[in-house]
């Protein structure tokens, strides 16, 4: 039984290297610039490019840019993230069998994040320290060539839009105890000296909403130690 076991997982992996090497000979054929799957929520107010780096605020947002195209069937990954959710990613369509996680890539996250960009479509950031612009500038020469996103959780030198949640509540009891149903907030974006673009969104599924929610809803703050309240 421990042998058959043993060939299944050698099996299962000779799959995931033989897919990857599929992929990194489709992404050789695809120029940058080329539109990158999004979600239907998402796709007039940021849609994404290949070879293009985008930052967010927060992990929920980095999760909606990276849905988009796995559900399209590309392969996308996450470096940095420690508190990654399986659960929330999967609500939002991904598929984890074709995720590739670094929790915590330490001292060589450059060379990890840029060993994921070779092969995936969308590798989602968040980098433990400050960026300067020359190493920003090594990652953004191997997007272009591979044609692959970027979607950083924080600061970064140079990107095609910054992404930020405003005005976020969740929908359920006015009081008392009870479920919270959904969240909604309000995305604003931002390309450079442009003036920002606004959409309200509603999770989970990350779709559009008419603005001024005719529900009660109940805000949640983050205190100063952190925790949810």
């Amino acid at each position: 039984m421990s042998s058959a076991r043993s060939v299944a997982a050698l099996d299962q992996r000779q799959s995931v290297v033989e897919q990857l090497r599929a992929r990194v000979a489709a992404m050789e054929h695809k120029p940058a610039g080329e539109p990158v799957p999004t979600l239907p929520g998402l796709t007039d107010i940021v849609p994404l490019h290949a070879g293009a780096t985008y930052a967010v605020d927060s992990a929920s947002l980095a999760l909606a840019l990276a849905a988009g195209a796995s559900r399209a069937g590309e392969w996308v990954g996450f470096a940095g993230c420690a508190d990654f959710g399986a659960e929330a990613a999967a609500e939002l369509g991904i598929e984890l069998s074709r995720t590739v996680l670094v929790p915590d890539p330490g001292e060589h996250w450059l060379e990890v994040t840029a060993a994921l960009v070779d092969v995936l479509r969308v590798v989602v950031l968040r980098p433990p320290t400050s960026v300067d612009e020359r190493t920003a500038g090594i990652l953004d020469s191997r997007l272009r060539t591979r044609a692959a996103v970027l979607v950083v959780h924080g600061e970064w030198p140079r990107v095609e839009a910054r992404l930020s949640v405003e005005d976020s509540a969740w929908s359920g009891p006015a009081s008392g105890t009870g479920h919270l149903l959904d969240r909604r907030g309000r995305l604003v974006v931002r390309r450079g000296a442009r003036p920002p673009q606004r959409a309200d969104l509603a999770w989970p599924g990350v779709h559009r909403v008419e603005p001024g929610p005719d529900r009660q809803v109940r805000e949640i703050r983050r205190p100063v130690d952190g925790r949810a309240g």
